[in-house]
């Protein structure tokens, strides 16, 4: 699944209940998605995935929320966790309290059934909680499986919002838990080496890569990403820091000699 998001460089959370103010290229592009995602885990064992990115600042969370709104109005029951414990947003971007989630279920404070915010009829949130000193740790607990495993019972669809892969090691943590991933990059913002470490990884790790989202895709651009089993072709990216984000520096990956997936 490659899906190109033609969006502006400042992304916005769709209307819960309706579309008509936003754009009919974005309302479209996450219908495209949803339908493609529908298809790829129609055979899956549990309905769960995770939403991620190479680095941070690339719009997943966002494409998280929209993508969690996307289900639910097909009245599917649909639960969004908040699993970037380090840097949580999902309860900024849909306005809702962060006093207790994630952290607050795994460390053995709260059930999970409490700390679940009902957005509507047919969307739910857990939110990120308060941040732990351990937070790789807490998602490879077996608590965050029976939660994972549990919640999987109840809805029809789990979406996990996971910190970006190039910055820590959650997202392939809360891998094995799900169907798999799918990748979120931002067209001329992510560096293709960036894209490349976190194939790479995943690969290393055995975690399905259910597809790739492009962010604020422009269709007048020459450039594009060439898709063949997640492959790419490179153009001019400019790096940038990981300490501005709030997670530090970035663990080393290295890099195979040779690449099957560069074209």
């Amino acid at each position: 699944m490659a899906i190109k998001n033609k969006t502006d460089n400042k992304q916005s959370v769709m209307n819960i209940n309706e579309t008509r103010h936003v754009p009919f290229a974005v309302v479209e592009a996450y219908k495209a998605i949803r339908t493609n995602l529908t298809f790829l885990l129609s055979n899956a064992e549990n309905k769960v995935f995770g939403i991620t990115s190479p680095e941070a600042g690339e719009g997943k969370s966002t494409t998280s929320v929209n993508m969690a709104i996307a289900f639910s109005q097909l009245g599917d029951k649909v639960l969004l966790i908040d699993a970037d414990m380090r840097k949580s947003s999902i309860h900024k971007k849909l306005k809702i309290e962060n006093n207790a989630g994630l952290s607050n279920i795994l460390a053995g404070f709260n059930k999970y059934q409490d700390t679940i915010h009902h957005v509507n009829d047919t969307f739910d949130v857990i939110t990120a909680g308060q941040v732990p000193p351990n937070p790789s740790e807490l998602l490879g607990s077996a608590r965050f499986k029976e939660l994972v495993e549990a919640v999987s019972k109840e809805y029809s669809y789990v979406i996990i919002d996971t910190p970006p892969m190039d910055v820590v090691t959650d997202a392939l943590v809360i891998a094995p838990h799900t169907a798999g991933l799918v990748l979120v990059v931002k067209d001329h913002v992510t560096p293709t080496d960036s894209i490349s470490r976190a194939i790479e990884a995943a690969k290393f790790a055995n975690i399905n890569l259910l597809g790739a989202v492009m962010n604020a895709a422009n269709p007048k651009s020459g450039s594009r990403y060439g898709y063949r089993k997640y492959g790419y072709r490179k153009y001019g990216y400019s790096k940038y820091g990981y300490a501005k984000y709030g997670y530090g520096s970035a663990p080393t990956l290295k890099k195979p000699e040779e690449s099957e997936s560069e074209n």
